[in-house]
């Protein structure tokens, strides 16, 4: 199983995609955090490196590499405006090196991946940059291309409106992005983009279902949905138990 945890900045993505892992790390499975192995290694591990895991959480843009350009410059609100073909190509030369290195050879041997990201979010936000771009243009991109031939099994919108969304990014003390993304009029069109016919059409097109969760009210709300939604999807990913 291949799920994807995508929705607007401040939406609750990572605490949904955390709550997934938890639960099945909680029953017996063996998770690999990627994201935490390329702070910690500067780099993304060799398929090998993950061949005893269950499960791997993830996250786009990668915390390495061209992931780590992606986080410290090129969406980094520091006025220097890379237009949205080069973000759209840096994110997607960033998620060829992760699919084709990490994601596919585990999905190749029956692990499981969460992830938080993928070409899901390119398509509705570099077509809403100053400079924009079409999702076909994005599309064509060689890394998107790839990522929308593989796509995920399910795709897990987190739904928050933008001013509530706005609320929790103003409250993060841990983890400040300073991302261009990070202003209400790019959330409220980003929040119309992934609940947009055309965004559901094409990922169901390519077999990847479409799920809408309500994260507006309590965390521990939208986590309890997250669950019953998972179980209703899931596998027992404890295969080296």
């Amino acid at each position: 199983m291949f799920v994807v945890v995508d929705g607007i900045d401040g939406s609750g993505k990572g605490t949904i995609a955390n709550a997934l892992a938890d639960r099945e790390r909680a029953r017996g499975s063996r998770v690999l955090d990627v994201r935490e192995f390329a702070k910690q290694e500067h780099r993304l591990p060799e398929p090998e490196e993950t061949a005893a895991y269950d499960l791997l959480l993830s996250a786009e843009p990668t915390h390495t590499w061209i992931g780590q350009a992606i986080r410290e410059e090129i969406i980094r609100d520091n006025g220097r405006d890379y237009t949205a073909r080069q973000t759209g190509e840096a994110y997607a030369l960033d998620r060829l090196m992760l699919y084709t290195r990490v994601l596919l050879p585990a999905r190749a041997r029956g692990a499981h991946i969460i992830q938080e990201r993928s070409f899901t979010t390119s398509i509705v936000y570099q077509p809403i940059q100053a400079e924009a771009i079409t999702v076909a243009e994005l599309l064509a991109m060689p890394g998107n291309t790839f990522a929308l031939i593989n796509a995920p099994d399910l795709c897990i919108i987190v739904s928050t409106e933008p001013a509530r969304a706005m609320q929790r990014l103003a409250l993060r003390s841990d983890k400040r992005d300073d991302a261009i993304f990070e202003r209400l009029p790019f959330l409220e069109r980003s929040h119309e983009g992934f609940h947009a016919s055309w965004f559901r059409d094409l990922l169901t097109a390519h077999g990847c279902r479409v799920e809408y969760l309500d994260a507006n009210g309590a965390v521990e709300d939208a986590v309890a949905r997250a669950h019953t939604m998972w179980d209703t999807i899931s596998v027992p990913t404890h295969a080296h138990a």
